[in-house]
């Protein structure tokens, strides 16, 4: 199984429109204004020197690198050429997963799968100018955590006879899906590196994540996946609307008229696409910069605006909202296809 990554995607298209800041630091977000309120989408790597990273705010990027080019995001103009990039890799002859604007995997039926890897890159190169790296794996997971090892542009391969020694010794938050939290109590538990969670005690894992998640943690420290490529269409597990706000909110009444405005926003995109909410989800971001969410569960699948916008003041009423909010936003678990 190979797993092709888009080279810092974004920034690469927009490096494409401007090829005089080539070579210089660039940050695109938001409307591209690092005095208004946005996030980072994506920064190159010459901005990422500087401890630029997505889904910092586009003022604390300024402060890093106020040399940086910041451009507004252009979200047509990626959709075209992630649209040109996996055309690219369908007239190969493998199995495509596509898994968002900039990845896919590929599931190949050859003897050398580093030299089908390489062509790839220069179908992708030679088609849309564009670098990508290629993780080459026995499973999905190892072609996932392969591409890492090979940005920029390269090739890694990863499988079952080498796991041990590139895996082994690295903290288990380099495995794809252990987020810092889980490191931090694995670590807590003794547990600081993927091989040291490989040979765990399944049952004390089982006490501290749970029947599901703690055999789960021991299965991706060894490498195992068993999951599939497919070429059936992606289907988005939600949908959401957000909005930054320019000037801090404090009047709850206020913070509750915006939310009720975007979840009637979001109850007309889930009409279009007709598939029913099943869970509400509410973000806010209170100034400065802290972000939390709580959700709640509809009573039964459903695209009424109505119940849309109760269950979303529903979950805004688990919030203390006694803080200035600088974003809100409502998201819709949908029912399975």
């Amino acid at each position: 199984m190979l797993h092709v990554d888009l080279d810092q995607f974004i920034a690469a298209v927009e490096l494409l429109r401007h090829p005089e800041i080539r070579g210089k630091p660039v940050v695109v977000g938001g409307d591209g204004d690092p005095d208004k309120r946005g996030v980072v989408s994506t920064a190159n790597y010459e901005a990422r020197e500087y401890g630029i990273r997505s889904g910092m705010p586009l003022r604390t990027a300024y402060r890093r690198c106020p040399r940086a080019v910041f451009l507004p995001l252009e979200n047509p103009l990626y959709l075209a050429a992630s649209a040109q990039v996996m055309d690219t890799l369908r007239r190969f002859p493998a199995v495509v997963q596509v898994m968002g604007w900039d990845e896919a995997f590929m599931a190949v039926d050859r003897g050398d799968p580093e030299a089908m890897a390489h062509e790839i890159q220069r179908a992708v190169r030679e088609r849309t100018a564009l670098w990508c790296s290629v993780g080459v794996g026995d499973n999905k997971l190892r072609a996932k955590l392969a591409t890492g090892f090979a940005k920029p542009a390269g090739v890694f391969t990863l499988t079952r006879e080498n796991w041990e020694d590139v895996m082994g010794g690295l903290p288990a938050d380099a495995l794809w899906g252990v987020g810092a939290k889980t490191a931090r109590k694995l670590l807590a538990l003794g547990i600081p590196t993927v091989a040291r969670l490989a040979d765990a005690d399944p049952e004390e894992l089982v006490r501290s994540f749970g029947p599901s998640i703690g055999p789960w943690l021991i299965r991706l420290a060894r490498g195992e996946d068993e999951s599939e490529v497919t070429a059936a269409p992606r289907l988005a597990r939600g949908r959401g609307r957000e909005r930054t706000y320019q000037v801090d909110i404090t009047d709850a009444e206020e913070i509750r008229k915006e939310l009720s405005k975007l979840a009637r926003e979001l109850a007309e995109d889930l009409a279009a696409g007709g598939r029913r909410a099943v869970r509400i989800v509410v973000k806010v971001r209170f100034s400065p910069f802290f972000t939390t969410s709580h959700s709640v569960p509809m009573a039964e699948a459903t695209l009424d605006t109505s119940a849309i916008e109760r269950g979303a003041l529903a979950a805004l009423d688990r919030f203390g909202l006694d803080r200035p909010v600088r974003l809100l936003g409502v998201r819709a678990e949908l029912e399975p296809p």
